[in-house]
């Protein structure tokens, strides 16, 4: 029998060591050899089914000399093979040939010809103007606005208002007029890393104190009421003197800083001294950038007497104040992480406070700038004076109780985006949590003739109370062309006191529209229309012929006021304005006991022109 563990160990060991050369003469032998090893393999099996129990036995090889491999010849592989597969066969040469044949046309191309762009002529832009109208009720309204380049960086500029009215309004008793003047003066550098400028400014403000309740006088005799009246002299005065300054330098770590002083004082000796300075920080820590607020706000003043006439009233605040922050962006979201901390001194009373704030805020874009969510808790100490309550309300009586409101927390939410590329909206709620939130409320009521001018019931007071809001603010504004735009926003407040019974004066609904658009090209028109909600106001009444409850608690209505103007470019230059103010002549009470103008007029031009 052949051995063919022998045959195949011999050939294991001779493919072991084939050479190129030698490999390519054995593929040969193993073709052949695959036909006789499938022969003698069916020889086998049969001779195996035939004697299962013979003993095929051992065999013993012996190694006379040890196998010693050889390397054979190298071959070089011919760089251009040659190739026999019909694939590779020269192609046929295929040529085409078109038959054309002329087509009868009575068409003919016309010359092409570039289409223009119509170019809007561009508007001329003046340094200076001029604006001079007046109306009904004595009114006068000027303004002038001058600005001139000294060198290559350097400007001066000044501002000058003027609003009064010799008023006029149907059934008050007492002098209505008011007289607003202001004048601004600055001075500017600007560079290619550096700003800064200086602005002095000096306004003027007289108003009266007109609004008497509206029984006023009814305990009194005719004669007495008449002497009454003619001895009350409404008129009071402010007068306003600030500097200040801002710079702002880029490629720095102070990126800007302003600082101002202001003095306010009234005709009644009252005095108020304010100075701060607020420096703008940016620093980059590990490729995180942040910012960071600082202020230094000092506020100071006093009034000679307080309402009752017991005793003076001095004032007087330190507040020193650093909020950091830095940005985070991931993916579609961006955060702005920071924190408000405050020291705030009462310099009269010793009342000294340690304050931290949140201050974030997040945003994420749902789809892309269509939908943006955002949301935030904001905090701030805000310090309230005495020419800012003057500012919104100029009836106030010069014996305040002036404090810093401590602005806890505004949690808020909100979705904002676009209907379109020329509609915009923006949706959002929050809760407001305030201590000493100023409030204007009435001034006690008795008619004493040793009482001063803003005795009678005519005059405001500031009262603070610890207060909770839950408000809804929605907006939406359309560009709907170049020719007109429109908006209109809304807020709906609902308040929580700790101590008084109402929130004074503050309404639970604000509704605000306004349109512009362009007539012609020389014609302009525009319209504004606010509504106001009802509002609560309490005096107290030193009357005996009234109930034993002295507190009288009302309700001011609620009100809209219309206003639109109408223009006319008569060139570049010139241009001629009419304004129509509470068009709807409503006689409604912004405050308790203070109507306000009618149907209000005014005529006026606009001057444009250039040094």
């Amino acid at each position: 029998m052949i051995n063919f563990k022998k045959i195949i160990k011999v050939i294991n060991k001779q493919f072991l060591f084939l050479t190129p050369s030698i490999l390519l003469r054995q593929l040969a032998v193993v073709r052949v050899s695959k036909v006789v090893v499938g022969i003698l393999l069916l020889l086998v099996q049969f001779s195996f089914s035939q004697k299962k129990n013979e003993n095929i036995g051992t065999e013993v090889v012996n190694v006379v000399k040890p196998y010693t491999p050889t390397i054979s010849d190298a071959f070089k592989v011919s760089e251009n093979p040659v190739l026999d597969d019909e694939g590779n066969s020269k192609k046929e040469i295929i040529k085409y040939n078109i038959f054309s044949f002329p087509v009868a046309s009575t068409f003919t191309p016309s010359k092409g010809k570039a289409q223009g762009v119509e170019k809007e002529k561009q508007a001329r832009l003046f340094n200076n103007y001029a604006t001079i109208g007046g109306g009904n009720y004595g009114t006068l309204n000027a303004e002038l606005f001058v600005n001139q380049e000294l060198g290559a960086n350097d400007y001066v500029g000044g501002m000058f208002r003027h609003l009064s009215s010799q008023g006029g309004i149907k059934d008050v008793e007492l002098d209505d007029s008011f007289y607003d003047t202001s004048i601004d003066l600055t001075y500017g550098i600007r560079e290619s890393n550096l700003s800064w400028n200086v602005d002095l400014g000096y306004q003027n403000q007289i108003y009266n104190w007109y609004g008497l309740p509206s029984g006023f006088g009814t305990t009194l005799t005719p004669n007495d009421r008449a002497n009454l009246l003619n001895g009350i002299n409404p008129q009071h005065s402010y007068n306003n003197l600030y500097l200040g300054s801002k710079i702002e330098i880029e490629d720095s770590i102070i990126k800007e800083a302003s600082l101002k002083f202001n003095h306010f004082s009234d005709a009644f000796g009252s005095s108020e001294n304010r100075f701060y300075v607020k420096p703008f920080f940016e620093l980059n820590i590990d490729d995180k950038l942040i910012k960071t607020n600082v202020i230094v706000d000092y506020l100071g003043g006093n009034f000679e007497k307080n309402y009752s006439k017991t005793n003076a009233i001095k004032y007087g605040f330190a507040n020193f104040g650093i909020a950091p922050s830095f940005v985070m962006n991931e993916d579609d979201w961006t955060v702005n992480l920071g924190v408000g901390v405050f020291y705030s001194l009462d310099l009269e009373n010793d009342k000294n406070k340690f304050l931290v704030y949140p201050q974030i805020n997040a945003s994420l874009k749902v789809v892309g700038d269509l939908m943006i969510f955002y949301t935030g808790a904001q905090g701030n100490l805000e310090q309230n004076t005495y020419s800012d309550f003057v500012n919104e309300n100029h009836f106030l009586s010069p014996t305040l109780n002036i404090a810093r409101t401590d602005k806890q927390y505004d949690i808020f939410a909100g979705l904002k985006g676009k209907l379109s590329n020329t509609v915009s909206y923006n949706l959002r709620a929050s809760y407001l949590n305030e201590r000493n939130k100023a409030l204007f409320k009435s001034n006690d009521y008795n008619e004493n003739n040793t009482n001063e001018n803003y005795g009678f019931g005519n005059s405001m007071q500031v009262v603070y109370d610890d207060m909770k809001t839950v408000s809804f603010y929605g907006e939406l504004k359309a560009d709907i062309s170049k020719d007109l735009t429109f908006g209109i926003n809304g807020t709906f407040s609902s308040y929580t006191n700790d101590n008084q019974i109402e929130a004074w004066n503050l309404p639970a609904l604000n509704l605000n529209a306004n349109v512009d658009f362009n007539i012609t090209e020389k014609w302009y028109a525009g319209a504004k229309v606010f509504f106001v909600g009802e509002r609560k106001d309490q005096k107290f009444l030193l009357n005996p012929l009234v109930d034993l409850d002295p507190y009288f608690t009302t309700t001011l209505e609620s009100y809209f006021d219309v206003n639109t103007h109408v223009g006319f470019k008569y060139s570049e230059r010139l241009t001629a304005f009419l304004r129509a103010n509470n068009i709807a002549n409503q006689a409604y009470q912004k405050w308790l006991d203070y109507p306000v103008q009618g149907f209000q007029v005014v005529l006026g031009v606009n001057y444009k022109f250039d040094f």
